[in-house]
Parts: structure tokens; C-alpha cells; sequence
């Protein structure tokens, strides 16, 4: 069975409670998934399939505990040619640059040549006061193209 690392950027918490919510629901359906709060390139290199839980701070940017992550990415440039891969995006829409951090690993994911396997997920904090459940509901319904090895 496929792995899927779960890549989870947080300032506060929010996201990293998100993503513990997603692990934990998917690893009772029996679903083989890793959660990483520092991760390196190696770890999206050896992901089968890929799932970014971010946040976003600053001016629009990825958060700290990815940032550096981000950068490498860039920098190394590794393909991941046809790696399933989704983004879930939590922000606020009266800021300016709403989901930016999901954005920005939207954007180099797909150059980095996976596969996404949904549209980004925006989960807005003005109209969302559970994130949590609005991403596993939504990482329950594209689950099986994150897990497929034809995705």
C-alpha cells in the first residue's frame, strides 16, 4: 500500500491540530500515512503520495516550520513526476493574501511535476470554526486517489 506523508505548516497550532485529525483519521481506515512537522526533501522524495495541511503567515507566506522545507524544494528542484499529491489551505479571507501558504506549495508542487489529485481546499476561519472537520471530510472523499498507484 501506498505511504502518504502528511506535510503540516503551523504557527499557532491550528494546522498541526488539523493534520493530527487527518492522520489519526486515516490511520484507523487501516491507511498507511506519516505526519511531518519538520520535514526535509528526502521526505517528500520518498512519499508515494503527498498531502500539504498549512497555514499561512506574514504576507501570504508559508510558515515557519515548512519555510525552510519550501526553500529547498525550490532550490533542489526534485521531480516528482506523477506523485499524487493535495493541498489544504487554512486562512483568514479579510487578510489580503488568504491561503497564501497553500498557494505557494499549490504552485511548486505541480512544478515539481505531481499530480493533484483535487483542487486546493480553502478553509476560511471567518466562516470555519472546525477546520479540522472540514479537511477530513474532504481528505475522506479524494483519499482513494491519494492511495492509488494509478493517480
Amino acid at each position: 500500500m501506498a505511504k502518504l506523508g502528511i506535510f503540516c505548516g503551523s504557527v499557532y497550532g491550528n494546522a498541526q491540530h488539523v493534520a493530527e485529525q487527518v492522520e489519526e483519521n486515516l490511520s484507523t481506515q487501516g491507511y498507511d500515512c506519516e505526519l511531518f512537522q519538520d520535514a526535509a526533501v528526502t521526505d517528500f522524495t520518498e512519499s508515494d503520495a503527498i498531502l500539504v495541511v498549512t497555514s499561512t503567515t506574514g504576507q501570504g507566506d508559508v510558515p515557519p516550520n515548512l519555510e525552510f522545507t519550501y526553500m529547498d524544494l525550490k532550490d533542489e528542484f526534485p521531480l516528482l513526476t506523477n506523485k499524487p499529491f493535495a493541498v489544504a489551505a487554512l486562512g483568514d479571507s479579510s487578510y489580503e493574501n488568504f491561503c497564501g501558504g497553500g498557494r505557494h506549495f499549490q504552485e511548486l508542487l505541480t512544478e515539481l511535476q505531481a499530480n493533484p489529485v483535487a483542487d486546493m481546499l480553502e478553509v476560511d476561519a471567518i466562516e470555519t470554526l472546525e477546520p479540522e472537520q472540514d479537511v477530513v471530510d474532504w481528505v475522506n472523499g479524494i483519499k482513494d486517489k491519494l492511495f492509488s498507484s494509478e493517480a
